[in-house]
């Protein structure tokens, strides 16, 4: 190389909630670092890939170029993204070193260095970093803004404001009839308070369930459809000015985002189908399995299973959400929904730091092997 400091690339996509952890991760770095953003086909959006070392699955008229100089370090996030990780250390014969936010999808292997939060379950190991929350870094003056610009229009809204903020469907969880019951119930009670009950979705929530919160919410509650590049979008006014928070648990970024910000949250829990209750099963096994090892009695047999799993290579990654919930209530940072919702009493944990920190001593090796 003819620089003598590592050349480093972040790779972005579509996902907001994931580049804000890769963004937040390379903010907090302090290293020169090229942003390279690739732009998904849409059958891929929302539909599952195979991971192999392939662009096969990106718009690559919408997407920056990705061409040599390989770089000696790549900083990324999630499955589509992972794939481009992999493709460009293949061309750099192997020389790229990987980075990845979050749960691999396949083998962990190619990766230098695994950082995952409560929700990932995989196998313990030297490249696997765990960390209390995601690396969600929320932007504090965008949050300011928008309650300045929305103060006037929620001025004469009765308090307390509660945001509702809806995701959708994700594996194990299912929106229901049931689902839309309890919710109308809460709000309900929130006007019973004298408050107001305020509904923002987002792009993953069905049309069905937003139309039937269209016609049963209370007169009092007020409902924003999310829209595609909608400029009267309230969700960062709401982050400013809202009194409380429910917030659906499959979405884990919007879950730590009000955590983050220290605003009373409680977590709504979404049911399960059938085979993801089965599913489940599963998640809760790969949580005991690859729990830290102590002084507990059973920690040679999980260690004898991991090791026979090892060996077979069966061991699943997977993501657990339950783990997130308990996370945030053990931590006092959210309470369950359906109950009296309370201003957060737990610390919020920074594992930045240490990330960063991890990520300069892979920096150094690189320099060391230059």
């Amino acid at each position: 190389m003819a620089s003598d400091k590592p050349l480093i690339w972040f790779v972005v996509g579509d996902r907001l909630g994931d580049n804000g952890q890769v963004e937040a991760l390379v903010e907090a770095l302090d290293l020169p670092c090229e942003r390279r953003y690739v732009h998904v086909k849409a059958p891929w959006i929302k539909g599952k890939p195979r991971v192999v070392p392939s662009l096969h699955h990106l718009d690559l008229d919408a997407s920056d170029i990705l061409a040599p100089p390989w770089p000696d370090l790549l900083i990324t996030v999630g499955r589509r993204l992972s794939m481009v990780a992999q493709w460009v250390q293949q061309k750099s014969g192997g020389h790229t070193r990987l980075v990845l936010i979050g749960k691999p999808s396949g083998s962990a292997r190619p990766y230098d260095l695994i950082i995952v939060g409560p929700e990932t379950q995989i196998p313990p190991g030297p490249k696997i970093m765990k960390i209390s929350l995601p690396l969600l870094k929320v932007d504090a003056d965008r949050v300011r803004a928008a309650a300045h610009a929305w103060r006037e229009r929620f001025a004469d809204l009765p308090r307390p404001l509660v945001a509702f903020l809806v995701g959708g469907p994700t594996n194990p969880f299912v929106f229901n009839a049931d689902v839309e019951t309890r919710m109308l119930q809460i709000a309900g009670d929130v006007c019973a308070r004298g408050g107001t009950p305020y509904f923002t979705t987002s792009p993953r929530t069905p049309p069905a369930f937003t139309a039937a919160m269209r016609e049963r919410l209370p007169a009092a509650a007020r409902l924003f459809e999310w829209r595609r590049d909608a400029s009267d979008n309230p969700y960062h006014a709401l982050l400013g000015l809202a009194d409380e928070f429910v917030v659906t648990g499959e979405s884990i970024s919007m879950l730590v985002e009000v955590a983050k910000l220290r605003r009373p949250l409680a977590i709504f829990p979404l049911p399960m189908s059938l085979l993801g209750k089965v599913d489940q099963l599963r998640r809760n096994a790969a949580r005991w399995l690859y729990q830290a090892d102590g002084a507990g009695r059973h920690d040679s047999l999980r260690a004898g299973l991991r090791r026979i799993g090892g060996w077979l290579h069966v061991l699943p990654h997977t993501r657990d959400f339950l783990a997130v919930h308990r996370s945030l209530v053990e931590q006092g940072l959210a309470v369950p929904a359906g109950g009296q919702i309370v201003p957060p009493r737990g610390e919020i944990p920074s594992d930045l730091e240490r990330v960063v920190a991890r990520i300069h001593t892979l920096v150094d090796q690189l320099g060391k092997e230059r």
